[in-house]
């Protein structure tokens, strides 16, 4: 009878360091999944517009309710979202947040009406923004500085496939018309990796929370939120109702309620409380030069890449999938130049790369005038490809570093809640360009409506070129500096950076 061996203390460390490296890379497949998830679902959403539409009876005004409806959610309650993460644990709000939106998801494919869709598309957005924040804060608190850089980068090779795959994805889910569903498996696809991100990070995400978390700014909240409604309800609704002058009145309130937001936030901030907005921040010209350069590159994004699907598929006829397709060139050529641009020119040339790439991008978007105006109803898509494959390496090039140019004069302290004001920016530039779609169309069809939008697009990026002058000549902050206060209270906020690599994929 042989006599059983026991094991070492060295055996039994190693195995449980086995176990726990599992347990770590686990959930870092759960967390990356979940970001995947929701880049994907805001670049799907855009190419099944037009079936949406046709499928529902959407009018315009409800197919640019459930585009910047969702932006506008997300872009509101990013911030706050992060900090309910160090509040509460980024575990138990990230696990919240993934059940939110994939119950979201399933409702967006269930909506018998376009009210029900716009409606659900909110929730999905302000679900997002609950679970979003939270993805950099677990990375940061599960792996070590030297590990971080390799997983940094793992996460912005996902960022480049979701731009990749989502409008193609969104392209064929449409296209197959899967069981009949028509647009529906654009959402219903979230089901699956949603609940499987919820059972396998409940059993391998450690939880975390900041050691001194910020308090929730709550009045904050509803203040910029009304001020935000007030603005973009009027511009979504003034066409289909004939612009009333209330709607003018609504405007000029909702501005007036966003200035008494930045009198409320000052205040609080002066009682040493914890206000949504740190003011002073934008005591930095630069900083506050990169917030208006993310807002006007946002709304640029937002009109052009709404419209362009409208132009490609209700315009000229085109089915999802040969939109999508076309569109590649663009996608391709904008991932080159984003790695292109932080790995080699920006460190040697600095600001004048993100203001070449936005010249670039005006060149390109004046050749897609040209080639639309030159052919008309007949275009094709290789007749489409150069200046999509410009627009794509102006694009690319401001992209990935812009985010640092911004915080390179914010103090390191200060670095969290500028991450996620950057971001939260981007996100609300993106629902207003969304809300301007409808003054384009006014009066126009779609192709007209086409060349004014990139006629609009052109001129915020003139503008964006002279703004970015005030950015640093060179950024003084390492790639990593803008996550690492993520063990600091506002970690939920520098959290949500990944999106401000990819402010076009947003809504």
């Amino acid at each position: 009878m042989s006599t059983p061996v026991a094991s070492s203390p060295a055996a039994s460390a190693a195995t449980a360091g086995s176990t726990d490296d599992r347990r770590r890379w686990i959930a870092l497949a759960v967390v990356m999944t979940a970001s995947f998830m929701d880049l994907v679902d805001a670049t799907i959403v855009n190419i099944a517009v037009p079936s949406i539409q046709r499928d529902t009876g959407a009018g315009f005004n409800a197919i640019q309710w459930i585009t910047a409806g969702y932006a506008l959610a997300f872009a509101v309650g990013l911030i706050t979202g992060g900090r309910l993460g160090d509040i509460f644990g980024r575990k138990r709000i990230f696990l919240i947040g993934t059940a939110g939106f994939t119950l979201a998801s399933a409702l967006c494919g269930l909506a018998v009406n376009p009210e029900m869709l716009v409606a659900t598309r909110m929730l999905q957005g302000a679900a997002a923004a609950m679970m979003v924040p939270q993805v950099l804060s677990i990375i940061h608190a599960t792996f070590s500085g030297e590990e971080r850089g390799k997983v940094f980068g793992m996460f912005g090779a996902v960022i480049g496939l979701a731009a990749v795959t989502g409008p193609l994805l969104g392209a064929l889910l449409t296209q197959w018309n899967l069981f009949g569903l028509e647009w529906r498996p654009i959402f219903l696809i979230n089901l699956p990796a949603g609940i499987a991100g919820l059972l396998l990070g409940r059993r391998f995400i450690d939880e975390s929370k900041a050691p001194n978390a910020l308090r929730l700014d709550l009045a904050g909240v509803a203040l910029a939120t009304a001020g935000l409604l007030m603005v973009l309800y009027p511009l979504v609704q003034g066409r289909e109702l004939g612009w009333p002058v209330w709607g003018y009145l609504l405007m000029a309130g909702g501005l007036a309620v966003l200035g008494g937001f930045v009198r409320y936030e000052r205040r609080r901030g002066a009682r040493g409380g914890s206000p949504l907005v740190e003011l002073s921040l934008f005591r930095a010209r630069s900083f506050a030069a990169g917030i208006a350069v993310q807002l006007l590159f946002g709304a640029s994004c937002g009109i052009f890449f709404l419209v362009w699907t409208l132009y490609m598929q209700i315009g000229l006829g085109w089915s999802p999938l040969h939109a999508g397709l076309t569109g590649l060139p663009f996608t391709i050529a904008c991932s080159a130049a984003a790695g292109l641009s932080v790995q080699l020119l920006v460190p040697r040339f600095g600001r004048k790369v993100l203001q070449g790439g936005a010249l670039i991008t005006a060149t390109g978007a004046l050749l897609y005038i040209a080639e639309s105006a030159r052919y008309g109803q007949g275009i094709h898509s290789w007749q489409m490809a150069l200046p999509l494959v410009v627009m794509g390496l102006g694009m690319g090039l401001i992209f990935a570093p812009l985010t640092d140019a911004v915080l390179s004069e914010v103090p390191r302290e200060h670095a969290g809640s500028a991450s996620g004001l950057i971001n939260t920016t981007n996100q609300l530039g993106n629902a207003f360009g969304l809300a301007l779609v409808s003054v384009a169309f006014t009066g126009s069809t779609v192709v007209h409506a086409f060349g004014h939008a990139m006629l609009w697009m052109v001129g915020g990026l003139a503008v964006v070129v002279v703004l970015m002058a005030a950015l640093p000549k060179r950024g003084a902050h390492a790639p990593e500096a803008a996550a690492e206060p993520a063990a600091q209270p506002a970690s939920g906020e520098a959290a949500s950076g990944e999106r401000a690599q990819a402010p076009a994929l947003a809504g």
